[in-house]
């Protein structure tokens, strides 16, 4: 537990907390699982929190919507999961323990609730399938029926089964697309598993909805383009779309936004959608006749493409405003960014015209938001003789941070280093122990 809370950002652990009450009100046995335990043993960054339920998790789902303020994002009735996203921005799934048995390969499986152990048994790959108890009764047990933390150690990814990538076999996109990620070697009957299942032809059978689904973790990945080229380099980019090859990858631009992420100061509080801004730079040099073919192929609704491929049209409003003469002080640049989505400033980053706006925009990542961070409560509470606890301290802090953006105060000198007197000369010592 304390390797856990040393791993999580203050969002994060607020998070978790919000699911634990939630799910200790509901007498369900909670469980941290996938993604968060393998990053965690793993030494990753942890990006999204994997919750498994042995119960109802869609009712847990609705309480954190409640009561958390929590949104859904998507759920999957089959297999009683949803996903959400809390005002801080962390994103989290809450999913039912559950045993999947699949008549036949790339269809549907039918799902039975299951014992964590008996979900654990089921997963891809052992590095997804260890479990962190966050029960009351059993707090801190981990349980790993795969051995997975072995397979982390050794950096290799391990398939849980030998059937795994005929039973499911979007599988395979995600092993290549871990392999990318993290840089392990696939362990070697894994490995021909893989080769057997593609000399089947098994990738045939992915589902059009399970290649929009890893577009969209793809959008998460800290390197998309890495794992666009894994894939393009095993032939399964084209289950996408055959015109994704070569240069119309976008390398130059992914790397761009590479670098622009980069200069974001961590814990800024920028929302970005990575879903709509790297499918807008994946398809950018698609024609639109590639373009309809690809959302086709994945058969994706209004819902998946607006984000996307409307991006440039909301991201004219912003420009507008940003582009004003009015705006002569750095704090009032500051006050409209700091209310923009992440996605459309990093859009307008990359392709705005005007040098006015490329400059305010990389003067927000790289002056105006580590000047913001700089700004502590103790500073404050000491230019304003206020308290924290204050409702007015906000409004105080806002003033503070505006007035150090536009140069009317200074930094606080930090307090004088005090040093320590030089210690006594040995002999005095001796000499007082025998007076």
């Amino acid at each position: 537990m304390f390797m856990l809370e040393s791993h999580l950002s203050p969002e994060q652990s607020q998070a978790l907390q919000a699911v634990q009450s939630v799910a200790a009100d509901a007498n369900l046995s909670l469980f941290l699982t996938g993604g968060a335990m393998r990053d965690m043993f793993g030494g990753f960054p942890i990006r999204d929190l994997d919750f498994t339920v042995e119960g109802n998790a869609l009712k847990i789902a609705k309480t954190l919507t409640q009561k958390a303020g929590a949104k859904l994002v998507d759920s999957d009735e089959a297999r009683r999961s949803a996903e959400l996203v809390f005002p801080e921005g962390v994103r989290c799934e809450v999913a039912m323990a559950r045993s999947e048995k699949f008549a036949k390969p790339g269809q549907a499986p039918r799902v039975q609730p299951a014992t964590i152990h008996e979900d654990l048994r089921g997963r891809d790959f052992t590095i997804n399938a260890i479990a962190l108890s966050l029960n009351r009764a059993s707090r801190g047990l981990m349980i790993d029926p795969t051995n997975g933390l072995a397979d982390l150690e050794r950096k290799e990814l391990r398939q849980v089964t030998n059937y795994g990538f005929y039973d499911d076999p979007v599988r395979m996109l995600r092993m290549v697309r871990l392999k990318a990620r993290l840089g392990f070697t696939v362990e070697e009957r894994t490995l021909g598993s893989y080769r057997n299942a593609r000399e089947s032809e098994m990738e045939k059978n992915i589902a059009p909805h399970q290649l929009l689904n890893e577009m969209r973790l793809l959008a998460f990945e800290p390197d998309p383009l890495a794992c666009l080229k894994a894939w393009e380099e095993e032939g399964l980019l084209q289950l996408f779309s055959p015109a994704l090859t070569g240069s119309k990858l976008n390398a130059p631009t992914f790397q761009r936004l590479a670098k622009i992420k980069a200069q974001i100061p961590f814990a800024s509080g920028i929302t970005i959608d990575d879903y709509a801004l790297n499918l807008w730079v994946a398809t950018e040099l698609l024609t639109p006749k590639e373009k309809a073919a690809l959302i086709a192929s994945l058969k994706m609704l209004k819902a998946d493409t607006d984000p996307w491929q409307k991006l440039d049209q909301r991201s004219k409003k912003l420009e507008g405003l940003v582009k004003s003469a009015r705006l002569t002080r750095a704090s009032q640049i500051y006050d409209i960014l700091k209310k923009a989505r992440g996605e459309e400033m990093l859009y307008l980053y990359l392709n705005s015209k005007l040098r006015t706006v490329q400059d305010r925009i990389k003067n927000h990542f790289t002056k105006y938001l580590p000047t913001m961070l700089d700004v502590s409560d103790s500073e404050v509470a000491e230019a304003y003789s206020i308290d924290p606890s204050s409702p007015k301290f906000a409004k105080a802090k806002a003033e503070r941070i505006s007035l150090r953006l536009d140069g009317k105060v200074r930094k606080p000198a930090p307090p004088p280093v005090v040093e320590a007197p030089p210690p006594p000369p040995r002999g005095m010592g001796r000499a007082s122990r025998f007076r």
